[in-house]
């Protein structure tokens, strides 16, 4: 049975879940949450949190992909592709930079990393639902910068990645290793700023 078959997207109550799922997960980690805890920071009984989702896994699997979506859209919404490329890159840089290191972003890589072995299937959900999709994105937004001229590249895959890779570069390692816990506005300006200076000064025309 496959994951959209199993989970039950409907009915007032599954935001509610998965806003308490989110919730513990962050607090407790994937393998601290019980679904005692869920359903009750959820305001659901457990039936009816085993109403949407049969298995944990499932219920962390929707809530990472949820805000991946969430994210991305907002991103989207933001970029206006009749405006130049630097100032489409600058937008989706900052954004990105500033999830890349949010609390949630960073949790999620975790548990993901914690799990790989016993669950493999969380790390690939994140992957599919984050940086997957992400690069998919850029990818087609390069794509179009290129036939207008703006951009010049061989491999819109390839500069895709390269391209979040920059948004990652000192803050995302400090992050991940625990060495610095919050970033200020000026910092992820900075590193968005000087990834986008460094992919223009390779693809720009």
């Amino acid at each position: 049975m496959t994951q959209t078959a199993t989970i039950l997207r409907t009915g007032r109550k599954f935001d509610q879940v998965l806003r308490g799922a989110r919730e513990v997960f962050m607090a407790d980690g994937f393998e601290g949450a019980s679904v005692d805890d869920i359903a009750r920071v959820a305001g659901v009984s457990k039936a009816t949190l085993y109403s949407y989702f049969p298995d944990k896994r499932l219920l962390f699997m929707e809530v990472a992909q949820t805000e991946c979506c969430l994210m991305a859209e907002r991103i989207i919404s933001m970029i206006d592709e009749t405006k130049p490329a630097r100032e489409v890159l600058q937008i989706t840089a900052t954004q990105l930079t500033a999830f890349l290191v949010s609390d949630f972003a960073q949790q999620v890589f975790r548990i993901c990393v914690a799990e790989r072995d016993r669950f493999p299937e969380l790390g690939r959900a994140f992957y599919e639902a984050g940086p997957q999709n992400g690069q998919r994105q850029m990818a087609e937004y390069l794509e179009k910068a290129v036939a207008k001229g703006e951009l010049a590249i061989e491999d819109v895959h390839i500069a895709a990645e390269q391209f979040s890779e920059l948004c990652k570069v000192r803050i995302w390692t400090r992050a991940a290793f625990g060495i610095q816990n919050s970033f200020s506005k000026d910092e992820i300006d900075l590193v968005a700023a000087q990834a986008v200076d460094m992919f223009l000064a390779r693809y720009g025309v």
